[in-house]
């Protein structure tokens, strides 16, 4: 699996959410709605996720495991810091 594009969105209210992400992988399949979230140990990834009826939010789309998250996150968080410093 090759992610071959991510494209940031960055988020201009304030808060924990700094920017909106889509990743397209081998070029034939998108997920969009990746969250990139300030959080107290630095930033991190959010798969996109709904509300459940019984409030709790389940992730829609999601790595089956750990090596694989963290290759998203990486790919993920290095694009948005690119992003982030080309803006100023």
């Amino acid at each position: 699996m090759q992610i071959t594009d991510v494209r940031v969105r960055k988020v201009e209210k304030e808060g924990k959410m700094k920017a909106v992400v889509s990743i397209t992988i081998d070029e034939e399949f998108v997920v969009h709605d990746i969250k990139v979230i300030e959080g107290e140990k630095g930033l991190f990834i959010a798969m996109p996720s709904r509300k459940a009826a019984d409030g709790e939010y389940r992730d829609i789309a999601h790595p089956i495991n750990s090596d694989t998250r963290e290759k998203i996150q990486r790919l993920i968080l290095d694009r948005y810091r690119e992003t982030m410093e080309a803006e100023e």
